[in-house]
């Protein structure tokens, strides 16, 4: 195995207990549950899982390293991530459609909410550099392809990730259909949805470590 099994009977549960602490990407996909839906809920966590496979695949190349080593370019990138999901959040607050059952219906919300998914997790640069200093850990380069195994751990953890958010995404999208029965309710939904957003942003803007 290019991957021992001692390797994963140690990685799998860590990588488990990091996917299930509420983070950036969990919220998002809560958000997005809340205001449109449980396919919307589930759109976005396939939106940040796509995101994350890009970012352990430009890990893997090495291009993270390069990002980490350019301050200027790291935060650049991530203001663009603050404002796109500022932009989200206006955008949530300047819509007057109280009906979130009928949002889920739509066929383009799921698209968009997959869509903004890729987006909110690509313009997080934090997470590339995360993927870079947790990986390789767990590879051993006697054992092959550094790339490989990199990319296979990276498949690992990002499945738990997709299969958490999935739930959080879910469970948000079934108990926002049930309480938008009444409109006011739906547009308190609207304006906690925007709140979430503008939390997440105002999280990433002053988080230290950045």
């Amino acid at each position: 195995m290019i991957i021992p099994l001692e390797t994963l009977l140690v990685f799998v549960p860590t990588a488990l207990a990091l996917n299930m602490t509420p983070g950036n990407d969990m919220l998002f996909c809560l958000g997005q549950g809340i205001k449109s839906g449980p396919r919307a809920g589930l759109a976005a966590s396939f939106g940040i899982s796509t995101g994350a496979l890009v970012h352990t695949f430009l890990a893997g190349l090495g291009l993270a390293a390069l990002l980490a080593a350019h301050p200027v370019a790291f935060q650049i990138l991530r203001w663009a991530g603050i404002s796109y999901l500022v932009w989200l959040a206006l955008k949530t607050f300047r819509n007057r459609n109280n009906a979130l059952k009928a949002a889920e219906t739509c066929p383009g919300s799921a698209f968009r909410a997959w869509r903004d998914g890729i987006v909110v997790n690509l313009l997080n640069p934090k997470i590339i550099v995360f993927v870079l200093a947790f990986l390789p850990q767990f590879v051993d380069p006697k054992r092959g392809s550094v790339l490989l195994q990199f990319l296979l751990l990276g498949l690992i953890l990002n499945i738990g990730g997709t299969i958490i958010n999935c739930l959080v995404g879910g469970f948000a999208g079934k108990l926002g259909q049930f309480l938008a029965r009444s409109a006011r309710i739906a547009r308190a939904f609207q304006v906690f949805t925007g709140c979430i957003f503008l939390t997440l942003a105002a999280k990433l803007a002053f988080d230290q470590k950045a």
